[in-house]
């Protein structure tokens, strides 16, 4: 198989297991996200920690870990994506599934957004009018709805801010999410050693086997899309993956109306369209500065 096949057909892989996420948490909607959240940092670490020795990366994470720069770093990167993580799953919970498919959908023009603060990098006049109608859908969801899209917004800026702190990290995913993990372990384990403690025990770990089965897994789901898309990264261009990246928003927004039967007003429909139309004119302008600089 050539190279750039196995990459598509792993990014493919990546993004659809994350699109399947919404599935996967709504049977865990008993449980409190804060535990939901504590497991998949304690999971998460024990199989980021075993893939990285198995593969030979205790050199890597040592070196990495005496890297004062990067692990603060990584500590910031760790809080912005556990509260990625707990906006998530708590949304989940409260059937707000095509809210956080708005938010991934939101992302890679934040991200754009971010990259020129941030970065100062050049944007194609198509991006710019991207940003332009990104903005342009949130000023409507507050003019129709009153509010604004906070869990998409929480979602979109926490994942974007994510992507330019790891921009500063020269580190592999693996030994990266494990310095992450390490960092959220304290308090993933003060959390559930306080909870242990109180009068009404509400810990659903070790209850019941399915349950307990599905806490344990969630670390694991989360290590295995993420391996997957470094190993596609290796392969094929970045603006191909950030194309394929529309599977996972697309999955979560159909699993959402068609699986869940999430209920939505209305005037929720222009904003994405709005969103989507900033989506093409993003991905037009991605293909045409590609397109130049070749």
């Amino acid at each position: 198989m050539q190279t750039h096949t196995k990459g598509l057909l792993l990014a493919i892989s990546a993004y659809t297991i994350w699109g399947f996420f919404p599935l996967y948490f709504n049977l865990l909607v008993s449980v409190l996200p804060l535990e939901v959240v504590s497991q998949r940092v304690i999971w998460s670490l024990v199989c980021t920690l075993g893939i990285g020795l198995a593969l030979g990366h205790a050199g890597r994470l040592k070196t990495a870990l005496s890297n004062k720069h990067l692990t603060g770093w990584l500590l910031l990167s760790a809080i912005l994506i556990s509260i990625n993580w707990l906006v998530y799953i708590w949304a989940v919970g409260q059937h707000r599934v095509i809210e956080t498919s708005l938010g991934y959908f939101m992302t890679p023009v934040v991200s754009l957004i971010l990259a020129r603060l941030f970065f100062k990098e050049q944007l194609h006049p198509l991006q710019v009018w991207a940003g332009i109608i990104a903005m342009s859908a949130i000023g409507w969801e507050l003019f129709s709805l009153g509010q604004l899209p906070w869990v998409s917004l929480v979602l979109a800026v926490a994942f974007a801010l994510y992507g330019v702190v790891r921009k500063h990290c020269e580190i592999d995913s693996i030994s990266g999410m494990t310095i992450e993990t390490a960092w959220l372990l304290p308090f993933a384990l003060a959390w559930i050693a306080w909870q242990s403690q109180t009068e009404v025990n509400t810990l659903a770990f070790a209850t019941e086997q399915s349950i307990t089965l599905l806490l344990v897994g969630v670390g694991f789901i989360s290590v295995l899309p993420l391996i997957l898309f470094a190993m596609a990264t290796r392969r094929i261009d970045l603006s191909v993956v950030g194309f394929i990246m529309y599977i996972n928003p697309t999955m979560q927004f159909l699993i959402g109306v068609f699986v869940l039967e999430e209920s939505y007003p209305p005037e929720r429909m222009v904003t994405f369209g709005l969103i989507w139309l900033a989506l093409i004119f993003f991905t037009i302008g991605i293909w045409q500065r590609q397109h130049r600089s070749s």
